[in-house]
């Protein structure tokens, strides 16, 4: 999709649609030609999303496209809107709006929030598709505002390219079934993807991994025919002429990536589902992906990425209910449910980025339905060690509105994960399911200020919705980027 910046005298006369937005006060623009009054008999309000289209001269669409109460125009209300010009605008080649030069928003944090609406939905994952590719015609956008504010805008048109585009190569990765993307195929991906995108990238395979002592690794592989392998990515920024010797902050990002879960001995019920389990590696995929922008961005933070790849499957050398293993770090832990993976895997990346004695940690993982039961489907949980740095990631979230709420991480309740023959147990019973989890990482990750964000309701969509597309939503993509791109020591 091209996206590109216009001054009204110079917006192309040729596009297809013209998309007005109106808010839910005010005067509405004069270009509808429609008063206030008919619009509301046609039910159209100017609530957040809306859209009421107007058939134009020789095949040109006008559309009205709601933003809410003109004085609290939010980046969130301008990417729900752009998200509905897409939707209305599918079966059309080219677009132009006014969307990224109205409220007090900045026009470059609007421009970008603009770009990645109507880019986040008209992406569709077809490649496995022979006929109906349900494809958005949609190829070329004009986002049109004063020429005071082109720079501006144009900045963000490209930061918006750059992470819309990341996110969409992220819910690809999650959306491919399990035989097109195994735990090797993602770590080559991986290799390709960073020396394109200024990566050193350094991929272990399973005799290292058990060289280093990755018990979780090799554990929960023990099952499957295709070998794990565990991709680190390390990004530095560049030095700029005459810049002080000093280091730059340092963040570490680990990410689950179990290629398909079955459950392993634990065996999942048979239900569609867990169809959806092809997905559980988007934690993974969301760090590859936060990883691939850093360069692009001009992230001035140190930022290294651990994809923890394996499947999870059942066979007769399968981890099984009653097995101890030695993760990284020297700490045992007694399997009493094989379907608690997430974890396993997680605790090596975790012992491996705390020996690097980052300024902070944060995993990510599709982990428990625990969180998803609690929180629902459009909202990720967060649970952490250290309060500040909880704060910058929430601040994160609120700024590129993939919502998250905070569980606590009651240590009153380890005793729920103790083992009379292991250090641990992999699970601590059918109650607080996402914090007796969350405990269990913490005892990986040592005296680093650390969070975890259990992103296992919103990592898929049933139907479309906003920016929203049906299947892997690639939750945490965008997320990661803002928190990498501003993180600062807690």
């Amino acid at each position: 999709m091209t996206i590109k910046f216009a001054t009204a005298t110079q917006a192309p006369s040729s596009a297809q649609v013209v998309a007005i937005p109106v808010s839910t006060d005010g005067a509405v623009p004069k270009e509808l030609s429609v008063s206030r009054k008919t619009l509301t008999s046609l039910g159209f309000e100017g609530k957040v999303g809306q859209t009421y289209v107007i058939a134009g001269e020789k095949g040109a669409v006008t559309v009205a496209v709601g933003i809410g109460e003109s004085t609290k125009v939010s980046t969130e209300a301008l990417r729900q809107a752009a998200a509905s010009v897409a939707r209305v605008s599918e079966s059309f080649e080219s677009v132009a709006t006014t969307l990224a030069s109205v409220g007090r928003v900045d026009r470059k944090s609007a421009a970008q929030a603009v770009v990645e609406g109507i880019t986040l939905a008209a992406h569709r994952y077809s490649a496995l598709k022979t006929v109906d590719k349900d494809q958005s015609k949609l190829t070329t956008v004009t986002l049109v505002g004063s020429a005071a504010s082109a720079a501006a805008v144009n900045a963000g048109i490209v930061r918006g390219q750059v992470i819309a585009n990341a996110t969409c190569m992220a819910r690809d990765l999650a959306n491919m079934p399990p035989a097109y993307l195994t735990a090797s195929k993602i770590a080559d991906r991986a290799v390709k993807i960073g020396a394109e995108t200024g990566l050193k990238v350094e991929v272990f395979n399973k005799d290292q991994l058990l060289a280093m002592g990755c018990g979780g690794m090799i554990g929960v592989n023990r099952g499957s025919v295709e070998p794990p392998r565990m991709v680190r990515l390390t990004y530095k920024p560049a030095k700029g002429k005459g810049a002080k010797k000093t280091t730059k902050p340092h963040l570490v990002l680990v990410g689950k990536g179990v290629m398909y879960d079955s459950g392993g001995i634990s065996l999942k019920p048979s239900d569609p589902s867990h169809a959806m389990m092809k997905a559980d590696m988007s934690g993974s995929a969301a760090v590859l992906a936060t990883m691939s922008t850093l360069k692009a961005l001009g992230c001035t933070n140190q930022v290294t990425g651990y994809m923890m790849c394996t499947d999870n499957l059942p066979s007769g050398s399968a981890l099984a209910m009653g097995d101890v293993i030695t993760i990284r770090n020297g700490k045992t832990v007694e399997i009493h449910n094989t379907d608690a993976e997430g974890r396993l895997v997680l605790a090596d990346g975790l012992s491996l980025a705390a020996e690097q004695k980052p300024d902070a940690i944060v995993d990510i993982a599709t982990l428990t339905g625990a969180c998803a039961r609690a929180l629902g489907e459009n909202m990720a949980g967060v649970l952490g060690n250290n309060q500040k740095w909880i704060d910058q990631i929430t601040a994160a979230s609120e700024r590129t509105d993939e919502k998250l709420w905070q569980l606590p991480l009651e240590h009153e309740y380890r005793k729920m994960i103790d083992s009379y023959i292991a250090d641990m147990k992999n699970v601590g019973g059918p109650d607080a399911g996402a914090i007796t989890a969350a405990l269990f990482l913490e005892e990986f990750v040592g005296n680093v200020p650390w969070a975890h964000l259990d992103i296992a309701g919103p990592m898929w969509a049933n139907s479309d919705a906003g920016w929203l597309q049906r299947g892997a939503t690639a939750y945490g993509t965008r997320l990661l980027i803002d928190l990498a791109t501003n993180f600062k020591r807690p």
